[in-house]
Order: structure tokens, then sequence, then C-alpha cells
């Protein structure tokens, strides 16, 4: 919330200059320059920093959605389309407006970097990209910045943790040893990542997510007509819900249905 506050004031701020940063954002990303310069790098450079953002197609976020309690699995799926939305078309699309809006020096020596055909270091340079635009209007936000990212990088390990720990639990069992095993390895493993260089962790974790979206992917070709199957009995249970039948009778009529066979509205 501090985050998506310190946007908007900043855009509040600069409102007048909106119409041009919109322009600049789509000219860079369709600038026949860049096209030039290798669509494919383009792309794959693209790929990385989504799943960086909002991690899909990985197949991390089902562990966390497969924990929820319900008749329709589907309908968690939904759930789960908002992520992506809010994270990379809301809270990026903000981000990138501040930055370009506020024309901090961080932002313009990049832009000048790049217009004159140097590199940047993505990971680097946008923090402190970032940090500038912010303290255009905010001078005292690049502290908050701080506590954001370092909680930020927090909530990652927790979260990878657990993701690490379900799927370790489904290889080899979720006994006690097991865990144990499983939590020294990854803490071992978080103290290797802190002696790495900043560009070679991000390198390692662009092909371990990119090798989980190639098992991900298959799976999804796999389970792609139980995913039809589930999502159809969703539409027929919400449709009848518009209609004005209460759950009872749809339960009901699902429960006949499986006993007769019928997968189109068996749970």
């Amino acid at each position: 919330i501090r985050y998506v506050t310190a946007c908007l004031l900043v855009i509040g701020f600069n409102a007048t200059d909106l119409p041009d940063a919109f322009g600049a954002i789509l000219s860079g990303a369709f600038a026949p320059e860049g096209v030039a310069g290798g669509l494919v790098g383009a792309l794959i450079m693209g790929f990385q920093r989504a799943a960086f953002s909002n991690e899909a197609g990985v197949g991390s976020a089902p562990i966390a959605h497969a924990a929820v309690k319900t008749k329709r699995p589907a309908t968690e799926g939904l759930v789960a389309l908002i992520e992506p939305f809010l994270d990379t078309v809301v809270i990026c699309t903000m981000t990138a407006l501040t930055i370009v809006v506020a024309g901090g020096p961080a932002y313009l020596e990049a832009r000048d970097t790049a217009a004159a055909g140097g590199e940047i270091s993505g990971t680097t340079a946008g923090i402190s990209i970032t940090s500038d635009a912010f303290e255009t209007a905010l001078p005292w936000f690049p502290a908050v910045l701080t506590l954001a990212v370092f909680l930020f990088a927090f909530s990652t390990i927790i979260t990878w943790g657990y993701y690490g720990q379900q799927a370790w639990a489904h290889l080899f069992g979720a006994g006690r040893v097991t865990g144990t095993v499983y939590k020294v390895l990854f803490c071992l493993m978080i103290m290797v990542g802190t002696l790495l260089s900043l560009g070679t962790l991000v390198d390692l974790a662009d092909a371990f997510l990119f090798m989980a979206a190639v098992a991900n992917i298959i799976g999804l070709y796999l389970l792609a007509p139980v995913v039809r199957r589930e999502l159809r009995k969703v539409l027929v249970y919400v449709a009848r819900r518009d209609a004005g039948e209460t759950d009872e009778v749809i339960e009901a009529d699902e429960a006949a249905a499986e006993a007769a066979g019928d997968i189109t509205l068996a749970k």
C-alpha cells in the first residue's frame, strides 16, 4: 500500500508529463532500433523479467493455491489470474510511469547510455532508477524502499522455502527426517547464494525458472483435458447461481450426475 501510494504521489506531482511518459514507453517498446537489436533477445529478456515479476507459467503459484479447500478447484485458478494482472499490469505500469515522469538522474543516465548503445545492468540499475525517481518527490522514501526490498527478499525466501518443501515431500515423503534434511539443504543454499555475485545469482535463477517453466508447460499440455472439464463445471455452477438456484440444489444435482457418470456436472 505504501509503495502504491508513493507511486501515485510521484505521478500526481508530475501529472502533466503523463501523456509524454506513455508515449516514451510505447515508442521504446516498439521502436525499430529495438527490433534491429534482436527481437529474440528482447523476448528472452522480457520472459526472464516477467518470471521474476509474477512467476506466471513457472508452476510455483499452484503449490500455494493447492492448500485452499474448495469443492471446485478451477475457481482457485480464476482467483490466481488476478495476481499477474495486479503485479504486472498495475504495479509494473505504475513503477514505469513513476520512473519516466520523475526523470531522476539515474534514469536519465541509463537512458543516455542505452541511446549510445551501452549496456545497462538491469537488476542493480533498476533499483537505483526507482529509488531516484521516488527521491525527486519524496526525499525520505528511498529508506522505505530499501526496507521494502529487504522484506520482499525475506518473504521470497520463506515462500520458495515452502514451495520447495512441498515438492520435496512429494518426492521423498513428508517424514520428520526428510523434512529436516530439506531444511538443512535449503539453509545451506541460502548461505551459498549470499556468497555469489548478484549477476551470477540472477543467471542461476533464470536457468532454474526456465527449467521449471518447461516442466510446467508439459504438465499443462497433459492436464489440459482435466482443466477444461473443471472449468466447464465452474461455468455451469456460475450460470446456475446467476439463475437463482441455491448451492443445495446444485450440489444435489452434481451428486446425482456423479452417480450417473455425467462428467459435465459431476465434481
